[in-house]
């Protein structure tokens, strides 16, 4: 509905409702809507508890203070009976037990195996880096990372480019703060490996850009862990138990996100909480489709203070020796949340 015709119609709630639930995803401008909520007329009663609801949804003080006055001028209006949203359909049902562990063989064989199924590549390592100082969950940016990353011969390279877009000649490992390496299989490799003893277990379906996906939790005890985390402080080293969910595309058998979180954290440990998310998506290099790191989120939490880094991978492109990334080549966008967020299971 447009805000021409809204202001020149008398609405029910159901219909205002669904307006302003449009303009907060579409963030129109607060000023303009709340002008055009003005001047409507209403068949029913708004209630207070209405208001609140979008008022929460993240609906503007003006508009807000509107609907106040509007609450108001139909006070002595039936009340309406706004339509309730259907409930969600039922999940599918998991598959057969036999099936589930058909498929976590075909992605233990695809885990340990996938560094062996990658070319040669460079790619640009985007990381946009966030502190939470009083540990509120108020995230700050101060700097963006960006990073050449070599894959050679099954072996990672990090090559130190710019921060915050000022050419830089120190080493990656140099860099302050909190910085990750082994996105590109050894992180997947390790939760599969047979010496790590992961147990897993069939968790529910999910719905992942767009595919859908098997998710199994896992869980490896600390005596089996090989994920190492540094307090780069104090140069303490720890290798805790750790668990998390594993995205198993349908069809193709592929790994789509790895998430692990540490548990037992020793108490000594200046870190107290850490935890990572790797996406994987499809990437062309040379006219070839792989499944390569789409983006990573990591989160470490010391004291009161949070960190977080996320990172992207950009430009993949063939190896060579004379292949290079350009001090030029400015950090694109961040990638778009639909990209990283589940969608409703239908």
């Amino acid at each position: 509905m447009s805000l021409g015709s809204l202001a020149q119609q008398t609405l029910s709630v159901d219909k205002l409702v669904e307006f302003l639930e449009s303009s907060i995803k579409m963030k129109m401008p607060d000023k303009q809507v709340a002008a055009y909520v003005s001047r409507i007329h209403l068949s029913q009663k708004l209630e207070d508890h209405v208001i609140e609801t979008l008022q929460g949804d993240g609906l503007g003080p003006k508009t807000v203070a509107a609907l106040r006055h509007i609450s108001v001028e139909t006070a002595s209006l039936p009340v309406a009976e706004l339509k309730k949203p259907e409930p969600p359909p039922p999940p599918p049902p998991p598959p057969p037990y036999d099936e589930q562990n058909s498929i976590l063989a075909e992605v233990r064989d695809y885990a340990l195996n996938y560094t062996k199924s990658l070319p040669d590549f460079i790619c640009m390592q985007v990381t946009r880096r966030y502190y939470d100082p009083l540990g509120n969950l108020d995230y700050r940016h101060y700097d963006t990372v960006m990073t050449k990353v070599s894959y050679f011969e099954q072996h990672e390279k990090y090559e130190l480019l710019s921060v915050n877009d000022k050419f830089m000649t120190a080493s990656y490992e140099s860099l302050g703060g909190t910085i990750s390496s082994g996105e590109f299989g050894s992180m997947m490799k390790e939760i599969f490996e047979p010496n790590t003893d992961a147990e897993f277990h069939w968790l529910r379906w999910a719905t992942l850009r767009g595919h859908r996906a098997h998710v199994y939790t896992y869980v490896v005890d600390q005596p089996h862990s090989q994920w190492s985390i540094e307090d780069r402080s104090s140069h303490q080293r720890v290798s805790p138990g750790y668990s998390g969910l594993i995205y198993v595309d349908r069809d193709t058998r592929t790994v789509m996100r790895v998430t692990l979180q540490a548990d037992d954290i020793p108490a000594t440990f200046p870190i107290s909480e850490a935890d990572d998310r790797l996406d994987y998506d499809t990437a062309d290099i040379s006219g070839h489709q792989f499944i390569l790191p789409m983006m990573a989120q990591v989160h470490l939490k010391a004291g009161k203070v949070n960190q977080r880094n996320d990172i992207e991978f950009h430009n993949y492109r063939k190896f060579s020796a004379d292949t290079t990334v350009k001090f030029d080549d400015t950090a694109p966008a961040p990638i778009s949340e639909d990209k990283t967020k589940e969608q409703p299971l239908k």
